[in-house]
């Protein structure tokens, strides 16, 4: 039990540069205390005191404006920062070393009882604040979900999603499988805002809109090019018109001259 708290200590402290002691992260943090009273709650549903733990996890909404089911699982080093407002659906289960942000939902579709209603969150997942995550679908370790973002099918590992409905707009990629060389590589992203991540569909209208400015160009060119053969068809028509006139005149002298022969 101490081991958990002591970690839990450690990893709020390592993620938010706004903890500045153990002792403030024990006492003004209300995502570490949900956190601890959700174990209470969970302890007391897996062993069948289902009121007991619905009472539990009551109190612990209204004392952090955090709700969690106490049927919901969840992993070790988990940081609910600010969290005001998150919801976790009874089927939600969450791996370690994850971070939620406030007003975060994770959220069934499926009125089915017993069903997997809610989604998987896989080791290290970010979800960022307002987002919306329905279904009874995985996550991908190490994915980033972003703020407002509203996702309803899976996420591959390492992806981030953006959005509504949500897309992806960093691909999955291969991991190193040292969990500590994993760790270096990605780097925490708070919110889950990925450096240089580019969303696709903004570049689809970036590139339509250059597209669309070469295209211009190129006609500008061409209605150029076409006034200039303009003229020169004019001035071809002009010849051809005189030389037309001449043989008109040869060939009425000739015919007259024949006439009198």
């Amino acid at each position: 039990m101490f081991k958990r708290l002591s970690e839990d200590i450690d990893a709020i402290r390592e993620r938010d540069p706004a903890a500045r002691s153990a002792w403030e992260v024990l006492t003004c943090y209300p995502g570490f205390h949900a956190i601890q009273l959700h174990r209470l709650s969970h302890a007391c549903w897996t062993r069948d005191l289902r009121w007991l733990g619905r009472f539990v996890s009551q109190v612990a909404r209204f004392l952090t404006g955090i709700e969690i089911h106490p049927g919901a699982t969840i992993g070790r080093r988990v940081f609910i920062d600010h969290g005001m407002g998150v919801v976790i659906g009874e089927t939600a289960e969450i791996g370690d070393d994850c971070t939620i942000y406030q007003g975060v939902t994770l959220g069934g579709t499926s009125l089915a009882r017993g069903a997997k209603r809610h989604p998987t969150l896989g080791r290290g997942v970010i979800v960022g604040a307002g987002a919306k995550v329905l279904g009874g679908f995985t996550i991908g370790e190490e994915a980033k979900i972003g703020s407002n973002a509203v996702v309803v099918k899976p996420v591959p590992a390492g992806g981030t999603a953006v959005g509504n409905p949500a897309r992806i707009v960093v691909p999955a990629t291969e991991r190193p499988a040292d969990p500590a060389r994993r760790s270096e590589s990605s780097g925490f992203c708070a919110y889950g805002i990925t450096p240089n991540a580019d969303d696709p569909v903004s570049l689809a209208i970036h590139g339509l809109i250059d597209h669309a400015s070469t295209q211009t160009q190129r006609v500008d060119e061409i209605v150029v090019a076409l006034e200039k053969l303009g003229a020169r068809l004019e001035a071809l028509n002009g010849i051809d018109g005189a030389a037309l006139i001449d043989l008109k005149r040869l060939s009425a002298a000739m015919e007259g001259e024949a006439a009198r022969r």
